[in-house]
């Protein structure tokens, strides 16, 4: 009897299956993550090496000083003012009471759900010289009335410090709060006055958790594109812009993202150098004795937290009531292929962000070595660079590729030069690369309640590792994963830079439309996309200030 011939794989294969395992499938799997996702930053660096140089030297002769000067006008006097904001609010509603705390206390979180360049053209409309505030002034007082000019750079500092203090406010109220009341009785009877006792022991303690709140809000500042260019302040970002459309130069836009990536991991490290190893054991749980606040000083800090919620929240989204009921009529067929453009990019990249965020963080405590957490760490490190820095990288990144391919299909036709670059492909991989921090942190802080006793006992049965992920830990992490989809899916709503750089044609979403219109100084009919964004973002800060009363 003769015995069938048994096929063997190739040698070629045999061999690739063998560096496969030890590599390791998770190990691989997050290397090649963290090389995709980290491509931009080598691409937007790389650029150096070809600088366009009549390009560059207008730039640098006419812009670049400007720029810079403004950045860090932006730096300081956002950073101040965030510091300032969010530790005295902080403060006042975790140790202090007064009329109102209890109403404060999860309010002052309201402003998140405000893009940065919502309340920008809300302020630019309200309070220019032809708005209704000033016109109201002239009229009441005379002409000759003075009134601060909004499009300047204590303006921008303004609006923006409204809609980026709650990262400081947030992180700074848990510390104090988890500090618990005996670091406060220790300084007490030591003869220290209820200000000194702030000064020398609260904010010391609280220094790491206002530092990430500080590093965070000032993030948000250098990726800032819509308010920045609706008050005509020239930053990094709208040089970018510049430089791509206004000169048409890919290359000397590259070049400045990667002195903004410097600027911003410079202050990163800075950031963690200063904070060093510093520890602080907050885990006390009593119940903090407020401090009853008397006289002027109650209703001074109801005033000053009134004050701040009113303009951070209440006057913008009355005023763009007011004006969306306006413009009510303009609702049709093409608002209504806006909001299914934007729900249908931001659905389709939280899905993507968070399955892949959910095997980055499973791989890494399955295979929990150095090589592993080095590569979930890029990774995760798009949350820190802009979204036009983003889609500079990955314009550059898909050009190439789209030249390679035209290069081997030549001889048959095919494809053309733009099957990558400008496609909805780069959109998505732009919005996973920016918010997989977010997804990431969702996922992950789920993971660590998941005992690991469950998997071993798992594949102990004969599950395979797929089965265990789709079978044990899917229906386990589905509250985080449920989180990471929705935070993710509404920041992309919100993203504005890397939209604008990348949409393909016919993509065009509710951040567009209001920065065509704020553009255009259409303020009313910017209302009616900008209404739908502040209710879309009113949910996950909903979701933050029911975790924050937990």
């Amino acid at each position: 009897m003769v015995e069938p011939t048994v096929l063997k794989p190739p040698r070629r294969f045999m061999a690739i299956r063998r560096a496969w395992r030890r590599v390791g499938g998770w190990r691989a799997f997050a290397l090649a993550t963290g090389a995709v996702f980290g491509a931009p930053i080598l691409v937007a660096v790389a650029s150096w090496l070809f600088p366009d140089h009549e390009v560059w030297n207008h730039l640098a002769a006419t812009l670049l000083p400007e720029v810079l000067r403004n950045t860090f006008i932006l730096i300081f006097g956002v950073g101040s003012a965030v510091l300032v904001i969010g530790v005295g609010l902080a403060w006042l509603t975790a140790v202090c009471e007064f009329p109102g705390r209890k109403v404060f206390d999860w309010a002052l979180m309201l402003p998140l759900a405000v893009p940065t360049y919502v309340l920008a053209f809300v302020f630019v409309g309200l309070f220019e010289y032809a708005g209704p505030v000033q016109t109201a002034l002239r009229d009441a007082f005379g002409p000759e009335i003075w009134f601060p000019a909004i499009r300047s750079a204590p303006g921008v500092v303004l609006v923006m410090a409204l809609v980026l203090y709650p990262y400081v406010y947030m992180l700074a109220r848990a510390a104090f709060v988890a500090q618990g009341r005996a670091p406060l009785e220790a300084a007490r009877v030591q003869g220290l006055s209820p200000s000194a006792a702030f000064f020398r022991v609260a904010l010391p303690m609280a220094r790491p958790a206002i530092a990430a709140g500080t590093a965070l809000a000032l993030m948000e500042t250098l990726a800032d594109f819509g308010a920045v260019s609706i008050f005509n302040f020239q930053t990094f970002t709208t040089a970018i812009y510049r430089a791509w459309y206004g000169y048409q130069s890919l290359e000397a836009a590259a070049q400045l993202s990667a002195i903004l990536l410097l600027i911003v991991f410079s202050g990163l490290w800075l950031e963690r150098r200063a904070r060093g190893r510093a520890r602080f054991d907050q885990r006390n749980h009593d119940r903090v004795e407020r401090i009853q606040l008397r006289g002027w000083k109650r209703w001074g800090a109801t005033g000053a937290a009134g004050t701040v919620l009113f303009f951070g929240f209440l006057l913008p989204a009355a005023q763009l009531a007011v004006w969306a009921w306006g413009q009510a009529d303009t609702l049709g067929p093409g608002y209504l292929n806006l909001i299914r453009n934007t729900l249908t990019l931001g659905g389709i990249a939280a899905v993507a962000t968070v399955a892949v965020a959910l095997l980055l963080a499973y791989g890494r405590r399955v295979q929990s070595d150095t090589i592993t957490q080095k590569a979930v760490a890029v990774s995760t490190l798009g949350y820190a660079m802009p979204g036009s820095v983003l889609a500079v990288g990955i314009m550059l990144s898909f050009t190439w590729i789209d030249h390679s391919l035209a290069w081997l299909i030549a001889p048959w036709g095919g494809l053309g030069t733009t099957f990558l670059a400008g496609s909805v492909i780069a959109l998505i991989l732009a919005y996973m690369i920016r918010f997989m921090a977010v997804a990431y942190g969702a996922v992950d802080s789920s993971l660590e309640r998941i005992r690991p006793v469950l998997r071993d006992a798992a594949r102990s049965l004969g599950a395979r590792e797929r089965e265990v992920i789709r079978r044990v830990y899917i229906p386990m992490l589905r509250p985080g994963i449920l989180t990471g989809i929705l935070l993710v899916g509404v920041d992309v709503m919100k993203e504005m830079p890397a939209t604008l750089l990348l949409r393909p044609f016919g993509w065009d979403t509710l951040a567009l439309r209001i920065f065509e219109l704020t553009v255009e100084g259409h303020w009313e009919r910017a209302a009616v996309p900008a209404v739908t964004l502040v209710v879309v973002g009113l949910i996950p800060v909903i979701f933050l200030v029911r975790r924050s009363s937990r």
